[in-house]
């Protein structure tokens, strides 16, 4: 994913949904808007595991893995524009 790891980002990810929302409305990157429409569950995880991780390689990539379907589906069709 494109978020950093700045304390502004964990913040605006563990945000309540409208915040987000609006954080998601005001950039061009696919990837932190798809993030920022997720639900807030997902968004604290993707900090919690990613963004607060241990540095692992590869940590985002791990962390979508991990996600359910309806959310791996989703980034593929919002993000990469390909059908499920």
């Amino acid at each position: 994913m494109a978020l950093g790891h700045s304390s502004l980002d964990k913040a605006v990810l563990q945000s309540p949904d409208a915040v987000a929302r609006a954080a998601a409305s005001r950039t061009q990157d696919p990837e932190k808007r798809w993030l920022l429409r997720q639900a807030r569950a997902v968004r604290t995880s993707y900090a919690r595991n990613v963004l607060d991780g241990s540095g692992q390689p590869n940590a985002d990539e791990i962390w979508m893995l991990r996600q359910s379907k309806h959310v791996r589906e989703r980034y593929i069709r919002e993000v990469l524009g390909a059908d499920t």
